[in-house]
């Protein structure tokens, strides 16, 4: 077996920047150069243009696998993204444009933002909550979730979001690890019409959560303020937001805070195993989340920014709350599911404010594919002005269905390639600057240096490789919380002096990279090492194919044979013929080695809540562990039950 990928699907699909936009960009090829030149003077610039409460005295102090960047600086994140603003023309401009799932809507003002932040942090402190305490946050897509980061923020605790989709078992652990000293969370949130009953999952996990002094309970369901029928209220240890901030001072100065003091700990979702707590500083995540929004998302004073991530992900903190607001920017939040009440509801959001630039997951896209171009075109998107990818390679035809029927030929496509490890972007084109590729994340973010080698750790110059970073980035991950071991040998391990992740990607002749996602997915067919989103992205090209998965399968000669599991887009229908046909599409696309022995039609792909397709169901499946015959996999039902079986297994 080779020690490169094989590296089989090409793309030939050239877009370059419209002169228009171009002139008028952000980006510029100067800051390519300058961070190429000498990138800590790169990065050192991009900090200056944040607000410092004391200078810091070095850029960087690297001890591999340990950086502290912008040491002896204080600075706080809060004042950064809102008591700045309070002094320039943007005090009265909207900071948060919200819409519930069941239509209710709310704008919020810099200002309006700000005493509610400063209320929400006198209320910690008052029940004593100080700097260096960790706070939960198990809260839906509201207003309130970035509000308590923020508060959080501002009196230097250091908060955990857990997405509000988790389990009780999951907030448990999440909690247990952190030791947080009070949990902040709803009496609900809504999703497809029904409501969570999130206080009753909070209460379940913190009857095993002896860290936890105080409960503040948002309402977020309709009643009078404070009716407690909707939540189970324990005196002494449970609080009402509300009642809380209504008795709260609009004002609390910030902490200062060391550039490498913790901001926040976000906990990575595994198969198995104990969560890792992945730790964030303040002065480098803040810098490289803010210089990548400004840059990659070219952002203007008068843009309406929809990520359309969840606050309880790495890409709901730095793009809907941090990076945003550090810019001064107005962002739009959605509480609920862009298919409910009907298919179309992301574009009737759009339409309704105006939004100029759009961030959402391949998966939505491909879901938008399936259901068939006639649900945007009936709405005005005619405000977008970019779009952006995130969260996993994005297939060429998906890329291509994007560009033509959301942003109609005119909005430049940003794919983002990042972790929740790195805290922000690394590789992704400019816009009005790098031309761009269907599919490909093209080149790292300027400041950014990332390396392409062979399993024994040796840079190669093209070809399909294993993605590491040699140098440290201001945004990346410190430690994983109270695992300083697990951290040295997750990351920095297989290749010392390298940080790598588990990404397998290609580099093109043009220095472009193709991120080919997990090398746990990467198959061993016949000899060649084979990465299985090559193989979706050719099923996906077919023109009745809406999304794919492809793992593999025990093979007594080739070691694993190809089985891929496909959704048809509407109206379509799962024949023999089509099995035969789409075989021979991926040996057009691709060639013979990656045809795959097995297709299996399905209704929908179970994924995890994060929206990560399960291969490890897929693959039980597939070998025959999970389910006898695989023709019910046309039966919506039966997916729904599988990831109902395997989703506890997710945290």
């Amino acid at each position: 077996m080779t020690d490169q990928l094989s590296t089989l699907l090409s793309e030939s699909r050239r877009f370059p920047p419209h002169p228009a936009f171009a002139a008028a960009a952000n980006g510029t090829p100067e800051l390519y150069r300058a961070g190429q030149a000498d990138r800590l003077r790169f990065w050192e610039s991009q900090a200056r243009e944040l607000e410092w409460m004391t200078p810091w005295t070095t850029v960087l102090d690297w001890k591999p696998p340990h950086a502290r960047w912008f040491d002896g600086g204080t600075l706080n994140v809060s004042s950064n993204c809102l008591d700045r603003h309070l002094r320039t023309a943007r005090r009265n401009k909207a900071a948060i444009i919200w819409e519930g799932e069941p239509g209710d809507r709310r704008t919020i003002t810099y200002w309006e933002l700000h005493r509610e932040v400063c209320r929400a942090a006198n209320a910690l402190k008052a029940l004593g909550v100080k700097k260096g305490d960790r706070v939960a946050i198990y809260l839906p897509m509201i207003p309130e979730a970035a509000v308590a980061m923020l508060a959080c923020a501002r009196i230097g605790a250091v908060h955990s979001v857990v997405f509000g989709g988790f389990s009780a078992e999951s907030l448990r652990d999440r909690i247990n690890d952190a030791r947080a000293v009070c949990l902040i969370t709803a009496d609900g949130g809504y999703r497809r019409g029904s409501v969570l009953p999130l206080k009753r999952f909070a209460d379940e996990a913190i009857a095993a959560c002896p860290s936890i002094r105080d409960v503040v309970v948002v309402q977020r369901r309709p009643g009078s303020p404070g009716d407690e029928a909707f939540a189970n209220m324990t005196e002494g240890r449970d609080h009402w937001w509300h009642r809380l901030l209504d008795k709260a001072d609009p004002d609390c100065p910030p902490e200062p805070q060391e550039a490498e003091d913790l901001l926040f700990i976000l906990y990575t979702s595994g198969t198995t195993g104990k969560p890792k707590g992945i730790v964030h500083s303040t002065g480098g995540y803040l810098t490289q989340v803010a210089t990548t929004m400004r840059y990659v998302f070219d952002l203007k004073e008068d843009d309406l920014f929809w990520c359309t991530a969840d606050i309880g992900w790495v890409t709901g903190h730095s793009y809907v709350v941090y990076g945003p607001l550090a810019n001064g920017a107005t962002v739009l939040m959605y509480e609920g599911a862009p298919d409910w009440p009907e298919r179309d509801r992301f574009w009737k959001i759009v339409a309704r404010y105006g939004v100029t630039v759009f961030y959402t997951a391949p998966t939505a896209i491909r879901a938008f594919m399936k259901w068939g171009e006639s649900l945007p075109a009936k709405h005005d998107l005619s405000t977008l002005r970019l779009l952006g990818t995130v969260g996993e390679p994005i297939n060429p035809e998906a890329w291509i269905w994007y560009h033509k029927y959301i942003g109609r030929e005119r909005c430049p496509i940003v794919d983002t390639w990042w972790q929740t490890e790195t805290g922000a972007i690394m590789i992704t084109p400019l816009p009005g600057v790098v031309t761009t590729k269907p599919g490909s994340a093209t080149i790292p973010f300027p400041g950014i240096t990332v390396d392409l080698v062979d399993q024994k750790g040796a840079v190669i110059p093209t070809g399909g490789g294993l993605l590491t970073i040699p140098d440290p980035w201001p945004s990346m991950l410190r430690t994983i919380w109270g695992d300083d071991e697990r951290y040295r040998e997750t990351y920095w391990s297989k290749f010392p002096g390298r940080y790598f992740a588990g990404d397998g990607a290609k580099l093109d002749d043009d220095g472009y990279w193709w991120i080919l996602g997990r090398v746990d997915d990467v198959l061993n067919v016949a000899g060649h090492r084979i990465g299985t989103m090559e193989v979706e992205s050719a099923l996906v090209d077919h023109p009745w194919v809406a999304e794919a998965a492809v793992v593999g399968k025990a093979h007594e000669l080739k070691g694993h044979a190809l089985a891929a599991f496909v959704t048809l887009k509407d109206g379509q229908r799962g024949t023999a013929e089509l099995k035969d046909d789409l075989k021979d599409h991926v040996v057009r696309k691709i060639g013979a080695i990656a045809r795959p022995d097995d297709i299996i039609f399905s209704a929908d792909l179970p994924k995890t809540r994060s929206g990560k397709i399960m291969r490890r169901l897929l693959k039980d499946i597939a070998e025959g562990r999970a389910l006898g015959d695989t023709t019910t996999l046309a039966d919506p039902t039966v997916v729904n039950r599988l990831k109902e079986m395997y989703e506890g297994e997710e945290g």
